[in-house]
């Protein structure tokens, strides 16, 4: 960090982000952000690291993983602010993998929409309803409205 550029403390990036000093801790631990140290010790941040956690709580709010964080944080460049490139080209994996999710959430919510509204009236077409527990054999969980295809009963996708 070069000498004259704008730092602040751990104390003033809590306030700045919302964030608690311990979970600034963690970030740094991950390596999310990367402080540098001032000669008596204390922890010094760039005004760029307030948007590098912006956007950490906003991937976590849209549910990603800290795994899936740090990857995409990884390619951001170390000793300089990120670019509006750089931050596109991030927004923009992460627009598709968004894209995905709500494709599946779309998907499920259609299937139950179907399974809630049936009342049961039709065991061969519930999405629910597992004679004999033959969909174990395929996983845990409601295998038809997870999507498995039941060709015996026509169930599923």
């Amino acid at each position: 960090m070069a000498a004259d550029a704008p730092v602040l403390s751990i104390g003033q990036l809590a306030a700045r982000t919302g964030l608690a000093v311990s979970a600034i801790r963690f970030y740094e631990t991950r390596k999310l952000i990367r402080p540098e140290r001032s000669p008596g010790g204390q922890r010094r941040y760039r005004r760029s690291d307030i948007r590098r956690l912006s956007f950490v709580m906003a991937a976590q709010a849209f549910g990603f993983t800290i795994q899936q964080i740090e990857t995409e944080l990884a390619k951001l460049p170390e000793g300089r602010t990120p670019t509006k490139r750089d931050w596109t080209r991030i927004s923009r994996d992460f627009r598709q993998s968004l894209d995905r999710r709500i494709a599946a959430l779309t998907q499920l919510r259609e299937r139950l929409d179907g399974c809630i509204g049936c009342g049961c009236l039709s065991l061969k077409s519930c999405q629910i309803y597992n004679a004999g527990d033959h969909a174990n054999a395929r996983g845990a969980g409601p295998r038809f409205i997870l999507g498995d295809r039941d060709d015996q009963n026509g169930r599923g996708q």
